[in-house]
């Protein structure tokens, strides 16, 4: 709400599938590679090319529709969307209009303002299109087909979102439902999750909605924000002067803080949608359905629950490790293997998540595996490592998965525990330290801790910094 305004928002969200190859073809989905190199007939529209449905699509659409309380559609069917555009090869795009895999269901997302529930419209299966790459220097666009064929579901929202918070509280829990269903990544940095958000104001106390414009393909929760904050100000902006909206699209410049119109709705052509000849209609079998239920994962809800009667750590640890299936499965299988619960929420708390923030990385992309963590953390508790070293060991087992015992040993990493080499490390600190010593002699306690570090720095970390401490108290008298 602003003043006497309302806004009513809905999303259209597309989702790129985590299979290995296309949606009607055998190209690999993978992202990047040479333009063009992962293309073929059917993919790239050649003449008499056929395409054949990818069944892990079809499951995929399904489990999603299932994971939001949808009713899947048992009987349905691809139609042609026809538009001519130069990332388009067929000139017409694969998609499901009249009958929908899934249809009417609704997820609860929680705000500031309380909880809500975010009708879902429909869930339709379709291809991507292609992409096109704009050179400034030769002044020219060229085609890659990597991306055409590409399978995605397009989450149809109902226009139930009242603000930005809404908004992203919905696309954050889209986006953890599908992670955990490893359907797809949902990267919006590599548009493997995109939103469309559709948005008008009305006044507030009126049920008839606004003239609605639509603001295409948004990558990053902050542009979305931006986006929503700023054509709801425009919109009412427009009102409050007498003048109307026009419905229209429009694009989103993130660098300019601003949107600028694309085309009218109004004006917008007919897709000329009509049922496609070469796809059979698409059945759902009882087995089937029983199948790809039976596959549904633990979800998070489910698991809080299940973690606060079988851990004895803090509903904090429990929010954060829950955020992602990764996480969560690491936490239990390492904790299975013998790691004390709290210590491993610590670890994947603490270290790993600087490390995945440092490297811009989600949980879904670790690679150590729950008994190398295990591992570590028995290597920790035995003192057969100090913490410094452990830090470094797991630096180096987080990006190569290496086995911490072997690391440690091979280079000689084990903590000492010689008295007469740590004597004489102590020894030549204080010599070097004659001010830190005094300090210490003087009353000031903190002035030992100085000591310590500098003691660890000499012997490389390879210390136990109790025996450290306590020999330093026992020469400073």
């Amino acid at each position: 709400m602003r003043g006497d305004y309302e806004t009513v928002i809905g999303l259209e969200v597309h989702v790129e599938l985590a299979t290995k190859t296309k949606i009607f073809c055998g190209c690999s989905t993978a992202f990047g590679g040479e333009p063009n190199s992962h293309t073929c007939p059917v993919c790239t529209g050649m003449p008499g090319a056929l395409p054949v449905l990818n069944r892990q699509v079809l499951e995929y659409a399904v489990a999603v529709g299932l994971a939001t309380g949808c009713e899947i559609t048992r009987d349905s069917k691809f139609d042609r969307k026809n538009y001519f555009y130069p990332d388009n090869p067929q000139n017409y795009q694969i998609s499901q209009l009249y009958l929908p895999i899934c249809r009417n269901g609704k997820v609860e997302i929680e705000t500031g303002s309380g909880k809500k529930f975010v009708g879902i419209h429909e869930i339709h299966m379709e291809e991507d299109a292609g992409k096109l790459i704009h050179d400034e220097r030769f002044q020219c666009s060229l085609v890659d087909h990597n991306r055409s064929g590409v399978p995605l579901i397009e989450i149809v929202s109902e226009p139930d979102m009242r603000s930005a918070e809404e908004v992203i509280a919905y696309l954050e829990k889209l986006r953890m439902l599908i992670r955990y269903l490893g359907a797809s990544d949902c990267k919006l940095q590599e548009g493997s999750m995109r939103a469309d958000v559709n948005l008008s104001v009305r006044e507030a106390g009126k049920e008839e909605l606004g003239t609605r414009t639509e603001m295409k393909n948004l990558n990053s929760f902050r542009a979305i924000i931006h986006a929503v904050e700023n054509e709801r100000e425009r919109q009412i902006g427009l009102l409050a002067e007498g003048n109307s909206v026009v419905s229209e699209t429009r694009r989103w410049d993130e660098n300019k803080g601003c949107s600028y119109a694309m085309r009218s709705k109004e004006d917008a052509r007919d897709y000329r949608y009509f049922p496609d000849p070469d796809l059979m209609p698409v059945h759902v079998s009882e087995e089937m359905l029983g199948e790809i239920l039976a596959k549904q994962p633990e979800f998070r809800t489910e698991k809080i629950e299940r973690f606060k009667r079988e851990y004895d750590i803090p509903e904090y640890d429990i929010d954060i490790i829950t955020e992602s299936k990764q996480m969560a499965d690491l936490f239990e299988e390492t904790a299975a293997l013998g790691g004390q619960p709290k210590k491993v929420s610590n670890w994947l708390m603490g270290e790993t998540l600087r490390l995945l923030k440092e490297r811009n990385m989600d949980a879904e992309d670790i690679r150590f595996s729950p008994g190398h963590l295990a591992a570590l953390l028995s290597l920790v508790e035995s003192k057969a490592i100090t913490g410094s070293v452990a830090k470094e060991v797991f630096e180096k087992m987080f990006e190569e998965d290496v086995d911490p015992e072997v690391y440690v040993e091979e280079r000689g990493l084990k903590t000492v525990y010689d008295e007469g080499r740590l004597r004489e490390a102590v020894e030549k600190v204080l010599e070097e330290n004659p001010r830190s010593a005094a300090d210490y002699k003087g009353g000031k306690q903190r002035a030992i801790g100085f000591l310590v570090g500098q003691t660890m720095k000499a012997m490389k970390g390879k210390a136990d910094p109790e025996q450290v401490n306590r020999m330093l108290r026992e020469m400073l008298g």
